[in-house]
């Protein structure tokens, strides 16, 4: 099963610390609320959203879930 807290993180790690949520979240076409959830693992992202955060940042989606470059 997927730890979606430990997602959430490395999605805020990836965001870093000189993007705010909103920035992210409108690049990514989402509301903010739904970002800030999503980082706290109260929500599972879409495979849409997964996807546009892989490409984004140049990560897979397989790290996205399980933390291995793959």
């Amino acid at each position: 099963t997927v730890d979606w807290k430990t997602v959430g993180r490395r999605i805020r790690e990836l965001r870093g610390f000189d993007t705010r949520q909103a920035e992210m979240a409108e690049s990514l076409g989402i509301a903010q609320s739904y970002l800030s959830a999503i980082e706290r693992g109260l929500k599972e992202p879409s495979a849409t959203i997964l996807f546009r955060i892989a490409k984004s940042y140049g990560k897979t989606i397989e790290w996205l879930l399980t933390g291995d470059e793959g």
